[in-house]
């Protein structure tokens, strides 16, 4: 893909997608369908042979056509079924609609907040990823604000049932590096209702990035008595990838795959394609490696001190 600002990146149609500075990841691509440096990011949306349209933010793959819903389902319904009867939802970020698509087939939402930074990065998943949003952001329980999610969340005063925090990597120069630390999470505590459960996506949790994810982790069990990690493998990240579903009384990982089926069946509009009672207990077991290392993990994210993804 040839790309005027960076020509080492992409020669011959290749996407280069860089996992850590150690580690990448070529994509074969057919054409590049949009570009654009907003003022946050660089977005860029390109169609590759293995994975379909890609949305890709400063470099780094966000979602794929092919394994969205993998993402997507595994960071929403978790929180969402073990909430007793989710009814206001906030999210942050999510600008391809994929998580706000899953939240509404959730049949006891009656309202949606989303708020994400990046008016444009939402215009142009509107326009070119109608695969992925579905027509999720005409539904009129949506209420969408284009600000900054902290800033957002300081000067409300409304309480969510769940909140989903789906933004990007912590990138040293990029929009969202305090919005991983414990500052932001005693304020997303704040916000959550009685019984509330938030869902935050915790990064990679492959040997590969396992020191970022079990930082994310362990800083929100400093500000939540349950946070519980889990994870799935995104093949479009070539790595198993992270979550928290966090919650001052509600433990995501004690409901039982019979219990998380006839939740499914009883409360969403549509089956989830790899979500289900069996994934849910998958998900929350870990190899022995990762327990060691999330147990021994002390360092705590903050506002003076933030974690980055190299």
């Amino acid at each position: 893909m040839s790309d005027p600002d960076n020509p080492d990146r992409g020669k011959d149609n290749w996407f280069y997608d860089e996992v850590n500075p150690d580690l990448a990841q070529l994509h074969r691509v057919r054409r590049l369908v949009y570009s654009e440096q907003t003022e946050f990011q660089r977005l860029e949306i390109i169609d590759t042979v293995s994975f379909g349209i890609c949305l890709v933010l400063d470099g780094r793959i966000q979602s794929s056509e092919k394994d969205e819903f993998i993402y997507h389902e595994a960071l929403v319904h978790p929180a969402m079924l073990a909430h007793p009867s989710p009814q206001v939802v906030f999210i942050a970020g999510g600008g391809e609609g994929a998580t706000l698509r899953e939240v509404l087939n959730h049949r006891t939402v009656r309202r949606v907040v989303m708020v994400d930074i990046d008016k444009k990065v939402i215009d142009a998943c509107r326009h070119f990823l109608h695969l992925f949003h579905q027509g999720s952001f005409d539904d009129q329980r949506v209420e969408l604000h284009f600000t900054d999610a902290r800033k957002y969340l300081k000067e409300t005063t409304e309480k969510f049932d769940v909140m989903i925090i789906d933004l990007v990597e912590p990138l040293k120069e990029g929009p969202a590096c305090l919005l991983y630390t414990k500052e932001f999470y005693q304020l997303v505590k704040r916000r959550l209702a009685t019984n509330g459960i938030v869902s935050v996506q915790s990064g990679a949790s492959s040997w590969t990035n396992l020191y970022y994810f079990t930082v994310i982790v362990n800083t929100l069990k400093s500000v939540f008595p349950i946070a519980c990690p889990y994870q799935v493998y995104v093949p479009s990240f070539t790595d198993m990838w992270g979550f928290t579903a966090a919650s001052q009384t509600i433990d995501a990982s004690r409901l039982s795959p019979e219990e998380i089926d006839r939740r499914i069946a009883a409360r969403m509009l549509k089956r989830p394609k790899s979500y289900d009672g069996l994934s849910h207990l998958a998900s929350f077991t870990f190899p022995k490696h990762i327990r060691r290392r999330l147990a021994a993990t002390r360092r705590i994210a903050t506002d003076r001190a933030p974690v980055f993804i190299r």
